[in-house]
């Protein structure tokens, strides 16, 4: 599936192109923003590469990796969205999703945004049946995040990343298909 366009309300999810790298560079250079994940605050050339390896990744058929940006109207860039299809288990539909949303953005419900709208990409356009997601134990953002898009908290993952050179756990979070027609359906809370 090439490209992808999907919109909400307030934001689209759209493939990223080479003059997304200053505003990918606010996103991922930024140590806020990183803090919970699992590298450090990227510099230009790195999210450059990013965006190279992501373009070329979104040409792959079959397609597997729909990393995204997610733009405001008007195109301004507030995140990066992820969701790859898992390959290790043919006719296991499932995929993990993430998402990193710029510091200014936060706290306007903008995440939960992004992430149904992962979540309509793989339900309503690939026909997955499970997705996931991974936070760390400390991340409580993401985690309200991922409740208010319909995830439910499975379980805690130990010593799973090496993290700036120690072991971190990781929350996990999913949702099954019948789970996000529900959600769909139910009036929406922020």
């Amino acid at each position: 599936m090439y490209p992808v366009t999907l919109a909400s309300p307030r934001l689209a999810l759209r493939e990223f192109t080479p003059d997304n790298v200053d505003a990918l560079t606010a996103v991922y250079g930024d140590p806020k923003v990183v803090e919970h994940m699992s590298f450090e605050p990227r510099s230009r050339e790195q999210v450059q590469a990013t965006i190279a390896a992501v373009t070329e990744a979104a040409q792959a058929v079959p397609r597997t990796e729909y990393s995204l940006a997610a733009v405001r109207p008007g195109g301004g860039l507030i995140a990066f969205a992820r969701l790859a299809v898992d390959t290790q288990h043919p006719g296991q539909s499932s995929g993990q999703i993430g998402f990193a949303l710029r510091a200014d953005q936060w706290g306007q419900g903008l995440g939960t945004e992004v992430v149904r709208l992962l979540l309509r990409l793989a339900f309503d356009e690939l026909d997955l049946y499970r997705v996931w997601g991974a936070r760390s134990p400390l991340n409580e953002a993401s985690a309200r995040v991922m409740s208010r898009a319909g995830m439910v908290e499975e379980g805690r993952i130990r010593g799973h990343l090496l993290v700036r050179g120690r072991w971190r756990d990781s929350i996990v979070h999913s949702i099954l298909v019948p789970e996000w027609r529900e959600t769909e359906a139910a009036p929406r809370r922020r």
